[in-house]
């Protein structure tokens, strides 16, 4: 099985996340540090779809300053384009699978698609 984690070793849920995954015998893991690579918006809209949420329910408060920049109480498209141009503003991490896609938080939500 294929996984993908968009991942930011800083994190430690991202780093046990990881972990999991490389300790699952068959899983053969894509890791996208996205803040080096960060997300198209594209990618964004289809994640957060997949996973059945929207821009605002993954928007990464604690850290940032989207409270700040108002970005809480933004539509969804200005989250959208916020979350383009800084990745920061993503919680984390997501995984794909064949099986679907998890925000995993906690990390063990990662086995629901293994």
């Amino acid at each position: 099985m294929k996984a993908t984690i968009w991942h930011n070793p800083n994190c430690g849920t991202s780093r046990k996340t990881l972990e999991i995954l490389r300790a699952t015998d068959g899983v053969e893991t894509r890791v996208i540090e996205y803040l080096k690579t960060p997300y198209t918006r594209a990618t964004l809209e289809q994640l957060f779809a997949d996973a059945g949420f929207t821009p605002t329910e993954v928007l990464r408060i604690r850290g940032t300053d989207a409270d700040e920049r108002g970005l809480a109480a933004a539509g969804d498209d200005a989250i959208l384009d916020a979350m383009a141009a800084n990745p920061g503003y993503v919680d984390r991490p997501f995984v794909e699978t064949e099986k679907g896609v998890r925000l995993c938080r906690p990390q063990d939500r990662v086995r629901e698609i293994l």
